[in-house]
């Protein structure tokens, strides 16, 4: 939604300004010039993508349009799922939820938040540290386990959004690409007349144009939308690991997820009043 707006914005912007100029837009209309920047442009993204990169690159468009959801509501049923899950090990020991993180899709505390619990990525992460845990019985690298995972789902998720902004960038350039070929058919058109000299000559600095505004008002929006995507993701999973960490080394529930609620983000913090009344209420 806001990538939509924000182009919207863009395209706005350069019609009414260039309209309040008075300005002809026939001249504009360069599809040859257009083909040459978008087409080298593209032809250099697939060149620098693997098999690997470029699926991530595929599965990653749908966050263009979309939020990762981040919320009040999100975070506290997540806390809320986690205190039930650490006073569960904390009455009965850890090996009572066992059957929870090896089969999470039976568990009766899972499925409890069913929005957090359709995030198998979220599942998993809980569900695997815990794991460990209820293997080893040593709280000591789990927590080094757990910065391991969220550090290699953020680089995971920042290629995609690197590929675009490199895409991006590369774009003035083959923009220049364009204007100088357009130069060098105005130059074989110098001794046409001044009007249709003129035209070519404006034909070539479209080129610069497009290239810049497909650059900074088009690819490079994407490629920090997709960023900021990730961003927001890393936040979450840090106050996931937090409030499990802390449960590990001994803590009890309520400080455990009290830890993982000093980790949210101030607008999506709840109050620790807020926080007490959902884990109360379930």
């Amino acid at each position: 939604m806001y990538l939509l707006i924000g182009l919207a914005i863009v395209a706005a912007s350069v019609f009414a300004g260039y309209t309040m100029a008075h300005g002809e837009w026939a001249v504009l209309f360069q599809p040859a010039e257009f083909i040459i920047i978008l087409g080298c442009g593209l032809g250099a993204f697939f060149a620098s993508q693997t098999k690997y990169t470029f699926g991530l690159i595929l599965k990653s468009i749908k966050h263009l349009f979309g939020d990762p959801g981040s919320s009040k509501v999100r975070y506290l049923e997540t806390l809320a799922l986690l205190y039930a899950l650490f006073t569960k090990m904390h009455r009965e020991g850890v090996i009572s939820i066992e059957g929870d993180v090896e089969k999470p899709e039976s568990s009766a505390i899972f499925s409890k938040y069913p929005n957090i619990s359709k995030d198998s990525k979220i599942v998993n992460f809980i569900g695997d540290t815990l794991r460990v845990y209820l293997t080893t019985g040593d709280p000591a690298d789990i927590d080094s386990l757990m910065n391991i995972d969220i550090a290699t789902m953020h680089e995971e998720g920042m290629l995609p959004a690197h590929a675009v902004s490199h895409m991006a960038e590369s774009l003035p350039g083959m923009g220049i690409v364009a204007c100088v070929l357009g130069v060098v058919l105005a130059m074989g058109k110098i001794n046409e007349p001044p009007e249709i000299l003129g035209h070519y000559i404006g034909a070539a600095l479209v080129g610069t144009f497009f290239g810049i505004l497909t650059c900074y008002g088009l690819f490079g929006p994407m490629g920090s939308k997709l960023e900021n995507f990730v961003s927001e993701e890393h936040l979450y999973y840090h106050a996931v690991k937090e409030a499990v960490a802390a449960a590990i080394r001994g803590s009890t529930p309520l400080i455990a997820v009290e830890y993982g609620r000093r980790a949210i983000p101030y607008p999506f913090r709840p109050n620790f009043a807020e926080m007490e009344e959902k884990l109360k209420s379930g």
